[in-house]
């Protein structure tokens, strides 16, 4: 069955590049931006920033569950070492969670939207400062996996290869 599977090129994938980190880009952007926009539009009573806020939200959701499956796949071609790991997995989890808590935020988006377009009352605030303070440790985890660890990296792909990093 392997044998029907494209090879693995220097990053260890079977794509020329990892597609996580665009998809998940797109994701975080919508986010913040859905996140900018209901604190603008709460302040100033705009209520069309509060559209801009529940769309962004809306395509942030169907996107999360893209990034996350790709994540997924890329975290098992990665072969992490033991130190980064503990890191990996928190990120997984955070990262199977925050689809959770971005598809609930938005369902409650939805119905307080559907019962008055014009306010989005503050625990909802409240909630976004929250969603805010998961996406940037998100964030955080992510960098340190690439930026410290350097997974799907060339020279960490070789050096896993050739079994020096364990």
């Amino acid at each position: 069955m392997l044998e029907y599977l494209p090879p693995l090129n220097e990053h260890n994938l079977p794509y020329p590049d990892t597609i996580h980190p665009i998809v998940v880009h797109f994701v975080i952007a919508m986010v913040l931006f859905a996140v900018l926009c209901d604190a603008i539009g709460f302040l100033t009573k705009n209520v069309r920033l509060h559209e801009v806020s529940w769309w962004n939200l809306f395509f942030a959701t169907l996107s999360i569950f893209i990034a996350v499956l790709f994540g997924q796949l890329e975290a098992g071609l990665a072969e992490p070492y033991n130190a980064a790991q503990s890191t990996l997995n928190l990120h997984t989890l955070l990262g199977w969670s925050l689809s959770g808590i971005l598809a609930a935020i938005t369902a409650w988006r939805y119905i307080l939207r559907a019962r008055d377009p014009q306010k989005v009352p503050l625990a909802f605030m409240g909630a976004n400062v929250l969603l805010t303070g998961l996406v940037f440790f998100q964030v955080y985890l992510g960098d340190k996996l690439v930026w410290v660890y350097g997974l799907h990296t060339v020279p960490v792909v070789e050096a896993i290869r050739q079994g020096a990093l364990q």
